[in-house]
């Protein structure tokens, strides 16, 4: 019964809106570079619009979940010309590692590390439940069912870099990670990277409010955690000016069956028109909807989930009149 929910619900939440909101088309740009490396993110779409004031991401299983009878999450060296250590190139500083429960409720854990050594030299502070805290380099949600607990989101803080997944497929018992996604305001910085300011944390209902340091904020609301879906609505305040893109998926490509992201589709709206690319074979979009996934098992990170960024809105009137809040 659930199996055969996934596919029809996932274009179901890609096409379903609100009567009352207008959606935008949004400007999609190819980024991503040929590699023969899997461990390296060579995949990237910069999604940029001006006066953007909400929009959606979710994370679903590939549409070939039900097919998985191994899942591989084991790193891939194979074709890396830097040997078995990750980005070796990156600065190294150092710090008194730890990890500290932020949160233990009915529904939800949120547990934040910092770690020995990391590429950025600085933590941001966190504020969990009124509770402040100098930061950390990684902060956990994780579902909570009886004694189970299944981690279903991460945030790096230090960089911006988030990732979401689905609950896992019952066959399964758990599922990876692929692709990454940053929000806010895009900087480049050896990488593309979000810098942030401070951040605050509701647990019930679970929210994450971004501050950023360039000005502005962004909350992200989970809105779903489930075995079909993760989704987190996003809305900006003041609403996004247009000079920088908004927000960018991170991916890996390098064979349709050794990808975290291997195909783009995209909506172009209601009723709209419906395409379907290689990452590597479109050089932009614009778009009201676009899902970043799999349609070949990949024998890189299997169970990975597919990533949709949809329900993109014009933010309301007063919101528009504060957007001059954003800085250069």
């Amino acid at each position: 019964m659930r199996a055969k929910r996934l596919i029809p619900t996932l274009f179901l939440a890609l096409l379903s809106a609100p009567a009352c909101a207008e959606r935008l088309a949004v400007s999609i740009e190819n980024l991503s570079t040929p590699t023969a490396c899997a461990e390296e993110d060579n995949v990237s779409f910069a999604l940029s619009g001006a006066a953007v004031g909400k929009f959606r991401i979710q994370a679903f299983h590939p549409p070939y979940v039900n097919a998985i009878r191994t899942d591989s999450s084991a790193p891939d060296f194979s074709g890396c010309n830097f040997g078995p250590a990750s980005h070796p190139t990156d600065p190294r500083h150092v710090f008194v590692p730890r990890t500290t429960s932020l949160y233990d409720g009915e529904h939800i854990a949120i547990v934040g590390i910092t770690f020995a050594s990391f590429w950025r030299p600085h933590r941001v502070p966190v504020t969990v439940a009124g509770r402040p805290d100098a930061g950390f380099h990684l902060i956990q949600v994780f579902q909570k069912s009886g004694r189970t607990r299944t981690e279903v989101l991460v945030l790096y803080p230090a960089d911006g870099y988030w990732r979401a997944k689905p609950l896992p497929a019952r066959h399964l018992g758990i599922n990876v990670y692929g692709s990454s996604f940053l929000l806010g305001p895009i900087e480049q910085e050896g990488r593309p990277v979000v810098n942030i300011a401070r951040i605050e944390i509701e647990p019930a209902p679970l929210s994450v409010r971004l501050h950023f340091t360039r000005g502005g904020q962004a909350t992200l609301t989970v809105t779903e955690i489930s075995d079909i879906r993760t989704a987190l609505d996003v809305q900006f305040l003041p609403a996004y000016d247009g000079k920088r893109p908004f927000a960018m998926l991170r991916s890996m490509y390098v064979a349709d069956d050794n990808a975290d992201a291997s195909e783009t589709t995209w909506w172009t709206g209601p009723p709209g028109e419906v395409r379907r690319k290689s990452v590597m074979a479109v050089a932009s979009m614009h778009a009201t909807a676009v899902r970043f996934g799999r349609t070949v098992q990949s024998h890189h990170n299997t169970s990975a989930p597919d990533l949709i960024f949809d329900a993109f809105e014009a933010p309301a009137a007063e919101t528009l009149r504060r957007t001059d809040e954003w800085l250069d």
